[in-house]
């Protein structure tokens, strides 16, 4: 949920305002909360979804219908699933790099957010981006995973090309999207910083509420 929600948060300072078709590459793991809190923020008029295995992509969309309340589109390929859509998540599961989205289906205007471990995208991408925005620009550099990897090692995402954090919009410190022509990125890794601060927020509700108990861990 929380992951789900790092997604929903960036599309809200980052996707056009009146997107109306989201395409979700994966289904399993977070991608069922980035679907569900993309669409309470936008009310889709079309969600596609794809992953490898039939019956994987086709009970993912199932779910999807009947907790949305709308139809949700299982597709057989990548291309169909992401040409023309306003919203692009891409949460494969990939046991190597392999570049199955390729930047000519992104739409101008879109927004696209890929963050497999393994990458999916063509070097290409950053290319057609004007914002490139991450959550954590340290985390992003470092280590050997990730979905803009190769995009990083090969100086097309530095510190130079980077837009901004997306904590840095959400404060009002930089701007996220300013029109509807802008082609945005956004690669987010998961921040431990998070899970701290909605475990806080827990805490406080609980207290507050008079519930909850105490675990021995020792």
């Amino acid at each position: 949920m929380r992951t789900g929600a790092v997604t929903a948060i960036g599309a809200r300072h980052l996707a056009r305002r009146n997107s109306k078709v989201l395409a979700h590459i994966g289904a399993r793991g977070t991608a069922y909360w980035n679907v569900r809190l993309l669409d309470h923020l936008f009310d889709f008029d079309e969600i596609r979804v794809h992953s490898r295995r039939p019956e994987s992509r086709d009970g993912f969309a199932a779910e999807l219908s009947a907790d949305l309340g709308k139809t949700v589109t299982a597709v057989a390929d990548w291309k169909s699933c992401i040409e023309g859509a306003d919203i692009v998540v891409e949460a494969s599961r990939l046991p190597e790099p392999q570049p199955l989205l390729k930047t000519e289906w992104i739409k101008p205007g879109a927004l696209v957010v890929p963050y497999g471990t393994m990458s999916a995208v063509e070097l290409s991408l950053t290319d057609i981006m004007q914002k490139m925005v991450v959550d954590d620009w340290g985390q992003c550099k470092g280590g050997k995973f990730g979905s803009l990897r190769a995009h990083v090692e090969t100086g097309r995402l530095s510190e130079k090309t980077l837009h901004a954090e997306l904590g840095q919009i959400a404060a009002g410190l930089k701007v996220g999207r300013e029109s509807d022509d802008e082609t945005i990125l956004f690669w987010h890794r998961g921040l431990s910083l998070s899970d701290i601060a909605l475990g806080k927020a827990m805490l406080a509700k609980a207290q507050a509420q008079g519930i909850g108990q105490r675990l021995r861990f020792a």
